[in-house]
């Protein structure tokens, strides 16, 4: 981790104020901050994200510890006029807000798009809810759950798994989409105002973005009017398309070609199923054979090792990969050579692990610059900022 908080990355100089709850609006500001924006986090007195089990401090989750990192907390009660007036002054010198907030709950503090827009020309506006704000679920109450099912994806793991009851995705799956496409909406929206000046309203609805991201492969046969077939796409529905037993535990060993399929045959000593007629053809049709295929893969996987599939699979371009077990993560070799996990010392909570920064640049690192703050740690030195007028 690095220790100075000097402004660093390719976002070096960007202003970013997270008037967000929970996990969307927060991640996708977090990333900024990652990149090297000023981040200024106004934070009401009471936030989800803040709240839990675990925690060494009050309001320090492993949660929070997360997706508040690169940032400085401001405390402040939107409901309260003088604290509101410090938003507004702070907002004002902002060039991305980003907020989860209802549309109601923003006009009726001033803070919806046209009010801050008339004061901030430049303001990119990124504002996030469950569902379209000119939609008849516009007020409906969204979590990652009601989202998961909204956007088809509750009814493709359903359809996958042969299950009875549809299975939630065990991730905060649409709330990190959105954020995503938050953090690079936001960034388009900087291309333009810095040509223009310009700010904008920009719109992230996570149900249309998750429906959008699913959608990529999966609207398949319905994809012509008429529709040619149905929706699901072949490998990903295919219940065969799982983990497989090696000799001392699982990998994900997934053959896409024919050759893929006759090498990994030869490879666990037999040849005889390289001679299959379904693996005669350029392509292997998974939506009518892959199941049958995904038994003979299994009869034969469990003769060697994961090591030694690794090692088989590299060598003839075939995709696989170890299964991580989390519990694990921090000790596993790739894990810590990328320090993607490493221990830093935390001046409230000590010793911690920091989730590192994916993305790699050149000429602008990206770093963690800043521990998650305490609630309010920076109200005193923002402010103070703010009346100087830095």
């Amino acid at each position: 981790m690095t220790s100075t908080n000097s402004a660093s990355g390719p976002l070096a100089g960007v202003r970013v104020i997270d008037m967000a709850t929970v996990v969307m609006g927060p991640y996708a500001a977090q990333i900024l901050g990652d990149l090297g924006a000023d981040v200024i986090k106004i934070e009401s007195p009471k936030d989800t994200a803040r709240y839990g089990t675990l925690h060494r401090t009050p309001g320090m989750t492993p949660l929070s510890l997360n997706v508040n990192r690169n940032k400085r907390s401001v405390r402040l009660n939107l409901k309260d006029d003088a604290d509101r007036a410090e938003a507004l002054k702070l907002i004002g010198t902002a060039d991305i807000l980003i907020t989860n907030m209802r549309i109601g709950a923003l006009r009726r503090l001033g803070m919806d798009y046209e009010s801050l827009a008339a004061a901030n020309p430049k303001l990119i506006y990124a504002h996030a809810q469950g569902f379209r704000p000119d939609s008849d679920r516009a007020d409906l109450a969204a979590y990652d759950e009601t989202v998961q099912a909204a956007s088809g994806l509750l009814d493709l793991a359903q359809r996958a798994g042969d299950i009875g009851q549809p299975v939630v995705l065990p991730s905060i799956f649409a709330d990190k989409v959105a954020a995503l496409t938050i953090a690079y909406s936001a960034l388009a929206a900087l291309v333009h105002q810095r040509a223009t000046g310009q700010g904008q309203l920009v719109e992230v609805p996570m149900a249309d973005t998750l429906l959008a991201f699913n959608l990529v492969e999966h609207l398949q046969g319905r994809l012509y009017e008429p529709p040619m077939g149905p929706t699901g796409f072949a490998l990903s529905m295919n219940k065969g398309h799982r983990a497989r037993p090696t000799k001392d535990g699982l990998a994900m060993i997934i053959p896409y070609s024919p050759q893929n399929f006759r090498d990994l045959f030869c490879a666990a000593g037999r040849p005889d199923l390289a001679e299959d007629p379904r693996l005669a053809g350029e392509f292997v049709d998974s939506r009518r054979d892959g199941e049958a295929l995904a038994e003979l893969i299994e009869s034969v996987t469990p003769n060697l090792t994961t090591a030694e599939w690794i090692e088989v699979c590299s060598k003839h371009s075939i995709p696989v990969g170890p299964v991580l077990k989390l519990d694990e993560a921090a000790d596993d070799p790739y894990v810590r050579d990328g320090h993607l996990l490493d221990v830093a010392e935390h001046p409230s909570e000590g010793s911690y692990r920091v989730v590192g920064v994916p993305m790699r640049f050149s000429a602008t690192p990206a770093a963690v610059r800043r521990h998650a703050p305490l609630p309010g740690q920076h109200t005193e030195e923002v402010l103070a900022e703010l009346r100087r007028g830095e």
